[in-house]
């Protein structure tokens, strides 16, 4: 070796060939050998202790810059959906550098937390210095948690927001973020699990837990809901225009309109019906189902549509709504407010005397609202007492709509769908985002009208598209399985009815049994315990029947603003009839089973998201009540203890096992009963229950009651917890102390 390489030249070659970088290969390059080996050693050392270098097993590395492939985990994602990551394994001293994310049609989606095995090139954006694009996703995503950070000397913790919680994470002093005390974060573990508390790294900071507003935040980004739209898609939705008549069918002279919650902001159906002119359907209906054309503005595999199938539906909360499209689309071009022309998607159903629908079709076509009517003021007017603004509806509007619907609802009659009819509490909150009061909401023949005319338009569309042999989602809704059966045939024995056995069940049983519970104390339990015997609705391509419903064929046609579901439909139908080049593409219908699969979950999604926000704002309720007693009935057994509704706001509490008494406490999952060992008191579904709130969490939800009383009788609880072992522990362990006593005074002897 004629000159040994200078530190400059040993960096340059490291820079220039990242993949081959151990020391083997850099004494190669450069023809070191024998004792020389020593002195480069002894330089990577240097290079090391100086900063330069890093040092990964048997490989060096120029600190500060990236490889050519890296470990990367996802940081981040821009209001315009582009992926930011850092390395996964960073050793620099400078902060790890950012790394924009390229992805290709075909690779699989990534969310913050996830790893993938990326290659790095240089980025020619002057905010970001590399660009990494994808090999493969690596395993899945790191651990995410919703937490309120505490601060403390050494860094702080994450205190979970989900009451299943068991434990907190521990965050260094580096890796905060900058969170305050008290603030709502979101963290990813870091570090593999091992003894004391798990490892965070704070990645996004959410505002002032304690802020009202942050209930339903907190359940926005526990449940992962996109909840602000790339600029790119704010952008065509504001581009948008309003729609001319064109080639469309002219409603404009058919009085339909909207009837909706006194507070929504969008309108996706508008309805109307006229008595059948043909003398061959004499007593007959004409109703009209006029549906928003969501589909003109949102085009398939354009960026509006991209975000729509992202987010699946709009999630709605007591204080806001995440909606699937942009407002200046949801609440305006694409809502039939009155007064407007409006693109939609309308069907004429003709109903004969009885009330059973005979012939159908659809058309697109343009219409204006003459009003948009609360489901009070509906209601109201239907009884007789209209407003300044149902009054002009009377005649031509209201009356004939009741006559369709009093005749439709015969033929429903006799089709039998569930009777479950159950009670929905309505949260009302203060411009500051209290909770002023909780109640149940009002439920008018208004509300079953709409519903009844809206099933009916579902069925029409399944029909249709079959019948012009189209591709389309069906919302399928499957029977029972027969162990969740048995459980409700227990659940209402013992509650004195009975559900019988070696039958092809039929909703018409179900009905006789709720039928039988109706006006009874037991009619909510029942309903509870038939509701949850029943199957998840979901989306898929293949037609399963709905069993709720009593129907064969049931798609989603009827919200397109707010269900990416029905937009399929609508595709679906303006392909069948040839309406125009914004129909569903090959590409769409290849891909439908996926869709169906992607926007169940979502759907699934933004329930528990939605539910968990009531439960919040019920805790927040009652968090100024702690101490005062409740009535309620026991509405869930578990081994762990049981479950009490409280009748006044609806809200569900845990009494835990270990307060019901000193004594043990036998669970039986197949009756749903606890029964006392000794004073054999047994607790089951329905009971009547005092309670008293000792605890309420509005930040996870969680309440927790002391049982005072059960259907009038006294229970004698044990606040300081009985033993877990079971009957007679205490006594065994007083035996084994002595047992114990007596061998050590034989060992003295």
């Amino acid at each position: 070796m004629k000159h040994f390489p200078t530190k400059e030249q040993i960096l340059e070659w490291i820079k220039d060939n990242p993949r081959t970088t151990s020391k083997r290969d850099i004494a190669k390059a450069f023809g070191i050998t024998g004792q020389a080996r020593i002195e480069l050693k002894q330089i990577l050392k240097e290079l090391r202790t100086e900063g330069h270098l890093t040092k990964t097993r048997n490989t060096f590395r120029e600190s500060n810059t990236l490889q050519n492939v890296e470990l990367l985990q996802i940081t981040a994602i821009d209001n315009d959906g582009d992926l930011f990551a850092e390395p996964a394994n960073w050793k620099g001293e400078t902060h790890a550098p950012s790394v924009l994310v390229v992805t290709k049609t075909g690779d699989p989606a990534l969310g913050i937390g996830d790893r993938l095995l990326a290659r790095i090139s240089q980025s020619g954006d002057e905010h970001v210095s590399y660009e990494g694009r994808m090999i493969r996703k690596i395993g899945t995503s790191a651990t995410k948690i919703l937490g309120i950070f505490k601060q403390a000397d050494y860094g702080g913790r994450v205190i979970p927001v989900d009451k299943k919680a068991s434990k907190e994470w521990q965050v260094a002093p580096g890796d905060r973020n900058g969170a305050r005390e008290g603030e709502l974060v979101e963290a990813t573990q870091i570090g593999k699990a091992g003894m004391g508390l798990p490892k965070a790294k704070i990645t996004q900071r959410l505002g002032d837990a304690s802020a009202p507003k942050s209930v339903s935040l907190i359940a926005i980004h526990e449940h992962g809901i996109p909840d602000s739209f790339p600029d790119k898609v704010e952008e065509a939705a504001a581009a948008a225009k309003p729609v001319k008549l064109g080639k469309r069918e002219d409603l404009r002279h058919l009085p339909l309109f909207t009837i909706d919650p006194f507070d929504a902001r969008d309108h996706d159906d508008a309805i109307c019906a006229l008595p059948d002119p043909d003398p061959k359907n004499e007593g007959g209906h004409i109703v009209w189902v006029a549906i928003a054309d969501v589909a003109h503005y949102v085009r398939p595999d354009s960026a509006l549509d991209r975000e729509a199938r992202k987010r699946g539906n709009s999630s709605y909360f007591p204080d806001r709504v995440v909606p699937m499209l942009p407002d200046s689309l949801s609440g305006d071009l694409c809502s039939l407010h009155e007064g407007v022309d409006r693109p939609c998607l309308a069907l004429e159903i003709k109903l004969n005397m009885a009330g059973r629908k005979i012939d159908h079709r659809f058309t697109r076509g343009l219409m204006r609202s003459p009003a948009s009517l609360s489901y009070d003021q509906a209601q109201a007017a239907a009884d007789g007492k209209p407003d300044e603004e149902a009054a002009p509806l009377m005649e031509h509007g209201i009356k004939p709509l009741w006559a369709a619907y009093f005749a439709a609802r015969k033929e429903t009659a006799a089709r039998q769908p569930l009777h479950l009819d159950l009670p929905e509490r309505k949260i009302i909150l203060s411009d500051e985002g209290e909770v002023l009061s909780v109640a149940f909401r009002d439920r008018f023949d208004a509300h079953k009208l709409v519903e009844e005319f809206m099933v009916l338009a579902n069925v029409c569309a399944a029909e249709t598209l079959e019948a012009k042999r189209i591709s389309l989602l069906y919302r399928v809704h499957e029977e029972p399985n027969p162990e969740k059966l048995e459980g409700l045939r227990e659940t209402v024995e013992s509650v004195g009815l009975t559900l019988a056995k070696g039958q092809v069940l039929k909703t018409a049983q179900l009905n006789k049994l709720l039928d039988a519970a109706a006006g009874t104390e037991h009619s909510e339990v029942v309903s509870m315990s038939v509701l949850r015997s029943m199957t998840q609705a979901y989306y898929s391509q293949s037609n399963f029947g709905h069993f709720g419903l009593h129907l064969k064929r049931y798609a989603h046609f009827t919200s397109p603003i707010r269900r990416y579901s029905d937009l399929i439909v609508h595709r679906a139908l303006i392909k069948a009839h040839g309406w125009g080049d914004d129909g569903q593409t090959p590409e769409e219908e290849a891909s439908l089973e996926e869709t169906a699969e992607h926007i169940s979950q979502t759907e699934r999604r933004s329930m528990l998201a939605e539910r968990d926000t009531t439960d919040r704002y019920l805790a927040a309720y009652l968090s100024e009540r702690i101490g005062n007693e409740f009535e309620g009935k026991v509405s869930g057994i578990a081994r762990f203890g049981l479950f009490v509704k409280l009748d006044e706001t609806g809200a569900d509490g845990l009494i835990p096992i270990s307060h019901l008494g000193r004594e043990y406490f036998h669970h039986d999952p197949d009756a749903n009963t606890l029964t006392g060992e000794k004073s054999r008191t047994v607790i089951g579904l329905g009971m009547r229950a005092t309670v008293r709130l000792s605890e309420a969490v509005p930040v996870t939800g969680g309440l927790m009651f002391e049982l005072l009383s059960l259907n009038g009788k006294e229970m004698k609880s044990a606040p300081g917890g009985r033993s877990r072992g079971g009957p007679n522990r205490k006594h065994k362990r007083a035996k084994n102390r002595r047992s114990k006593d007596t061998k050590r005074a034989k060992r003295k002897k």
